[in-house]
């Protein structure tokens, strides 16, 4: 006779069940219970539940091999606590040594003011927003900010407005640089108007550098992508105090909102903003840099190099640069 199937068990296999003591099937729950109740059960009656064996909660009768004999629940339950409670003391102890050894650094560390991040990376709009709230909640004497592109939406200003309120209560002052273009956004002047009386103050510049936000001298925030959704954080006091120099630089530079820009058209018609551009062109800027860089649409940049072309007497795109370099119009003060 052979033994075929896979499913049968050898005679050096052990018999296994799919689940776990603290898991006990229904069957052998009840069959347990009718042994410890009884004294003893048959081996015959103990077939559909193998594990009643395997997990030791039966063992043969001395005086008869036919039947089990139940072991006390007391008992079968202090076998498996006694390696859970090792195990617990052990990692106890492991604790207690882990402790002590780093016992003599945590006393060094806790000598030394704890210490600041010098620069930390904010990744998403959320926790970008999370962090300025926070910086700007904690100023007390100035903001400074740089804010390049054309004009904003009602819903940015309305922002920024949400934004500044508690710091205008508090008296502290704002400075912010835009673009030249902003003076054509009557959103910008009607934010203006909300914030009159406030210690705000707003200049602008043909071209900035990039978006930045200073509170108090501390802590400057800076974009890390173009599309700004992550963002640096910088406490070191050497990084915040250069970039609150460049903006002094370009604060002096800049013009108030409500004054007039001091250049005006050159004999051709050619207007600040057309000299502007006509310098981006000679160095080989395309049409979507440039109305990035002087923060105006593609549309209103090509609007302009038209009427530079036609100032200059210009044929084709080519032939512009070469009048532009022999006009002389970069030549003049803005």
């Amino acid at each position: 006779m052979t033994l075929g199937g896979g499913d049968l068990p050898t005679m050096n296999s052990k018999p296994t069940h799919p689940h776990s003591v603290t898991d006990l099937c229904d069957v052998g729950a009840r069959l347990y219970a009718s042994a410890l109740s009884a004294g003893r059960i048959s081996r015959a009656e103990i077939d559909p539940a193998p594990c009643l064996v395997e997990f030791a909660l039966l063992h043969p009768d001395p005086d008869d091999p036919n039947w089990l004999r139940p072991v006390p629940p007391s008992v079968a339950l202090a076998q498996r606590l006694q390696p859970i409670e090792r195990e617990i003391q052990e990692r106890r102890r492991i604790s207690i040594d882990l402790a002590d050894a780093f016992q003599p650094f945590l006393d060094i560390s806790a000598q030394k003011p704890p210490t600041t991040h010098a620069i930390t990376v904010l990744e998403g709009t959320s926790r970008i927003n999370a962090a300025l709230d926070v910086a700007i909640a904690e100023s007390r004497t100035e903001v400074l900010t740089i804010q390049p592109g054309g004009g904003r939406s009602e819903h940015l200003l309305s922002q920024a407005l949400t934004r500044s309120k508690p710091l205008i209560e508090r008296g502290i002052s704002m400075r912010t640089l835009y673009q030249h273009t902003v003076r054509y956004s009557q959103s910008t002047f009607a934010y203006m108007d909300k914030m009159a009386g406030a210690r705000v103050e707003i200049r602008t510049l043909e071209e900035l550098i990039e978006r930045l936000i200073i509170c108090d001298h501390t802590v400057a925030f800076i974009p890390a992508q173009a599309d700004d959704a992550v963002a640096l954080e910088l406490r070191h006091p050497g990084l915040v105090q250069y970039l609150i120099k460049v903006f002094e630089q370009l604060w002096q530079r800049a013009t108030p909102l409500l004054d007039e820009v001091p250049y005006e058209a050159t004999p051709e018609g050619i207007t600040g903003v057309q000299r502007s551009i006509a310098k981006l062109l000679i160095e080989g800027h395309v049409d979507e840099a440039i109305a990035r860089r002087l923060g105006m649409n593609v549309r209103t940049c090509r609007s302009h190099i038209a009427k530079l072309a036609a100032a200059l007497g210009s044929g084709s795109r080519a032939q512009l640069g070469f009048l532009i370099a022999q006009s002389g119009i970069l030549d003049q003060d803005h």
